[in-house]
């Protein structure tokens, strides 16, 4: 089981009402078990953080970054985010919200691509 911090549920309720144009564009892809059937969760409490996308089957967390995450300090902050999901066993992906707007399907392909050798590689245990 992974760790939950009670405090965040409310924040990522609010953060679940105002979703970015790319990760609305985004959850319409990955809703509703669209991607081998694989259900994620949006704006999901993991730990200290509040992921934007998280897949329990895949053990995969996807991050949709906007501009303010290419500041020195939203970068360190990522770098320590992405340690710490590593740390409780999770891959993440990282897009930016241009990748996501300008170029859906790539993304939704890569993210495909990831789950599917996470389920395959758990397959032939």
């Amino acid at each position: 089981m992974l760790p939950y911090n009670r405090t965040l549920k409310q924040p990522s309720r609010q953060l679940r009402s105002n979703l970015t144009a790319a990760e609305r564009r985004l959850w319409a892809r990955l809703r509703g078990k669209q991607v081998l059937g694989v259900q994620f969760y949006r704006q999901k409490p993991l730990g200290n953080s509040i992921v934007d996308f998280y897949a329990p089957k895949a053990d995969l967390v996807i991050e949709v970054d906007g501009g303010q995450h290419f500041e020195p300090a939203h970068r360190a902050a990522d770098a320590q985010r992405t340690v710490a999901l590593s740390g409780m066993g999770l891959r993440v992906l990282r897009f930016t919200n241009v990748e996501v707007l300008a170029q859906t399907d790539a993304v939704v392909a890569k993210i495909f691509r990831v789950v599917n050798a996470v389920l395959h590689s758990r397959a032939e245990r």
